[in-house]
């Protein structure tokens, strides 16, 4: 095994944003170690404690940061903190929230800004750093919802489409540099936000064990990190289809925005 390979499969300082609840939290215990740094982002204190002192518990030394991924200017300072701090080697940029139960522009507009301007915040301020290092590994959190659309979920797959869409860009830009870029694209995950849903989740994962197939997946360096499988390339055959069939397959499934 490579040395570049080993450092991939242990990295010492972990960024996760979303840190508070869901696949967030599962990853966060999913890293935690002994001697492993781990710099957790969330917005709700009460919760970002509990995580952060059961990564504690694991002998990892956590940083728990109250901060809203939608300002440029804090997550700025905040992650280029983290990294002044100790240099970070993986930057998870996890933090989401559902489209289900969505209605108005003011909620749309929110959605994006989390879900897509709240990854490039957490990102961007720290691309200069890892190009200059020549090594590190970033993981952004899309979904299989970004190759289908589902009836009523349409801003919610927007947003993961245009995760996915800038994550695999960047990856190819940043090859060269010696920087990595992972996508991650779940399919249902059993979390806080999914079990407000009001419609069938077929293949539903444990967060739990979404958190070590990610870790194990981010290990090997995977560029794209889909799952279930059966599920990735039922989403990927039905995006060929024409709209019209894509409607008539996927509205088994609304959602409500």
């Amino acid at each position: 095994m490579s040395a570049r390979n080993q450092a991939r499969e242990t990295p010492a300082h972990v960024l996760i944003t979303g840190a508070s609840s869901g696949i967030g939290a599962a990853l966060a215990a999913a890293y935690a170690a002994p001697s492993v740094r781990l710099a957790l982002f969330g917005r709700d204190e009460d919760r970002l404690r509990a995580v952060a002192e059961g990564c504690r518990a694991r002998g990892a030394l956590v940083a728990g940061i109250l901060a809203d991924v939608t300002d440029a200017e804090v997550m700025a300072r905040a992650v280029t903190l983290v990294d002044d701090a100790y240099p970070l080697d993986l930057v998870i940029a996890n933090a989401g929230v559902s489209g289900v139960a969505l209605a108005g522009p003011e909620r749309i507009e929110r959605l994006f800004a989390v879900n897509v301007l709240g990854v490039v915040h957490t990102v961007e301020p720290l691309l200069p750093r890892l190009v200059a290092r020549g090594r590190g590994q970033i993981a952004l959190m899309s979904s299989l919802a970004s190759f289908v659309n589902r009836p009523g979920t349409a801003a919610y797959c927007a947003s993961k489409a245009a995760v996915r869409i800038w994550g695999e860009g960047l990856r190819q830009r940043l090859l060269p540099s010696g920087v990595e870029v992972s996508v991650i694209c779940p399919g249902f995950v059993d979390t806080p936000l999914t079990r407000k849903n009001a419609f069938p989740m077929p293949m539903l994962m444990p967060a739990e064990r979404s958190a070590e197939l990610i870790r194990g997946r981010l290990a090997r360096g995977d560029a794209r990190i889909a799952f279930p499988a059966a599920m990735y390339w039922g989403a990927r055959l039905a995006g060929l289809f024409p709209a019209a069939w894509q409607h008539r397959l996927t509205a088994r499934f609304p959602g409500k925005e």
